[in-house]
């Protein structure tokens, strides 16, 4: 089967495409045909050996952490029924940029007949923390909330999530194509963070915020965290400018304020299963849908890190590979 491994850190270069011997599946383990395969940008700051203390990642590795597709072979002590089932599933140490992936059973999630695989990967993680991240920051209807980033994968489904909770949600992205694509997605007012007077055209929409998801990091986290009123919450978890906008802890508690960071939805494999569910649940009862900016092959995988980082997506790119 088809590959992708790195064997040392660096540029998008080092996803190098080979051949390896089809998985076999031990007791409690399933082998899924892949057809889609998820990407998240974290994976490129880890493939840049940036992973840091919540991504000890170490080459070689093959990078990828989730998968959907059909089940195709099982292990001894699993339920021959998971055969030619649609599931999506994380991939661990396994890797997921690969035509055939192998997983515990116990982490496979059926993927509703309903339901497009394609939206399934898309769901699997940034689902999961949107909706993990909405309960971590508690959003109530009538809050004021601003979604950094909200151009990604992951910042499309916050949108989403805070707008169906009744809040009023400011978008902020990068550039007017996103802007557009998000605003029907149903925030109520749009920001260009590529301009300099943006935060005041936050001020000037709100008059202060309740919530800051803020998936953008660095000063823009910054910025919002400025903005923000009495008993508000501000989730600091995305790095995409470099860095976690981490908040003073001392001074969020003298202005009443709850400051969290990524370590918030790194969830335990039972918590993740039960948000993963229900991500895809409220996708196919059409609450939420993932914004599927862009696919690529499994052959292209560095391509698809390279657009990545070169901001040049709109929403979740994903690896179909059938």
């Amino acid at each position: 089967m088809r590959v992708v491994e790195v064997a040392r850190f660096g540029g998008p270069e080092v996803l190098v495409v080979g051949d390896a011997t089809d998985p076999v599946p031990g007791s409690g383990e399933v082998v899924i045909d892949v057809a889609v395969a998820d990407v998240l940008w974290i994976e490129t700051m880890i493939r840049r050996g940036r992973g840091g203390q919540y991504f000890p990642v170490q080459p070689p590795y093959r990078p990828g952490v989730g998968v959907a597709g059909t089940v195709s072979l099982v292990g001894d002590g699993v339920d021959p029924g998971w055969v030619g089932r649609r599931v999506v599933a994380r991939t661990g140490e396994h890797g997921g940029y690969v035509e055939r992936a192998l997983v515990p059973a116990k982490g496979l999630i059926a993927v509703p007949d309903a339901l497009e695989l394609s939206d399934a990967a898309a769901l699997l993680h940034d689902g999961t923390t949107a909706l993990g991240l909405a309960d971590v920051v508690q959003i109530k209807p009538g809050d004021r909330v601003l979604v950094t980033a909200a151009g990604g994968g992951l910042g499309a489904l916050l949108v989403q999530v805070a707008h169906v909770a009744g809040a009023y949600v400011v978008a902020a992205a990068r550039g007017a194509k996103k802007l557009e694509r998000i605003r029907q997605l149903g925030a109520d007012a749009v920001t260009d963070y590529s301009e300099p007077d943006w935060i005041e055209r936050v001020r000037e929409a709100t008059g202060g915020l309740d919530v800051v998801l803020d998936g953008a990091g660095g000063a823009y986290g910054r910025a919002a965290f400025d903005l923000m009123v009495p008993g508000g919450r501000f989730s600091a978890h995305g790095t995409p400018s470099g860095e976690f906008a981490v908040a003073d802890q001392t001074d969020a508690q003298a202005r009443g304020l709850t400051a969290t960071g990524i370590e918030r939805v790194q969830f335990a494999p039972e918590q993740f299963g039960r948000y993963a569910v229900r991500a895809l649940a409220e996708a196919t009862a059409g609450r939420i849908k993932p914004l599927i900016g862009q696919t690529f092959s499994l052959e292209r995988a560095a391509d698809a890190h390279a657009a990545i980082e070169a901001r040049a997506v709109t929403g979740k790119t994903l690896l179909v590979l059938s």
